[in-house]
């Protein structure tokens, strides 16, 4: 199971990585692997302001469609719009790739408040 110590992460398996003053969005390697083949991504609107938790885009794979969940709160700046004819990069490369999308947060410190690698690694244990 990857988990790269770049970035933190959601209970809910969203992944979360600063880039400038944006964070970029993903799935882990764990939810993808969990979904299996992803056939549709359904991406939020650009311009859209969110809440930490707040359901803003769908993966849907053969086996079922998932939420996906903001991590922080703010505005969604830029989706990953080659997705809508790849949607299978999530499940190739899910932590580069195969990114949903960025926000720019209303709080910077959110961040911080996510889970680190090694306490996101003992949610996966948990639920493998």
């Amino acid at each position: 199971m990857n988990i790269p110590e770049d970035r933190r992460y959601t209970a809910s398996h969203e992944w979360a990585k600063p880039e400038g003053n944006l964070i970029v969005v993903g799935i882990s390697d764990f939810a993808q692997e969990s979904l299996g083949d992803v056939v549709f991504v359904e991406l939020p609107e650009v311009g859209r302001e969110v809440e930490a938790g707040e359901a803003v885009a769908v993966v849907e794979s053969v086996k079922t469609a998932s939420d996906i969940y903001a991590p922080v709160a703010g505005t969604v700046v830029e989706v990953n719009e080659a997705l809508a004819d790849e949607p299978e990069l999530v499940n190739g490369d899910p932590y580069n790739a195969g990114w949903l999308f960025k926000i720019e947060p209303a709080d910077a410190s959110a961040y911080e408040k996510l889970l680190d690698a090694a306490a996101y690694a003992k949610v996966v244990e948990e639920e493998s």
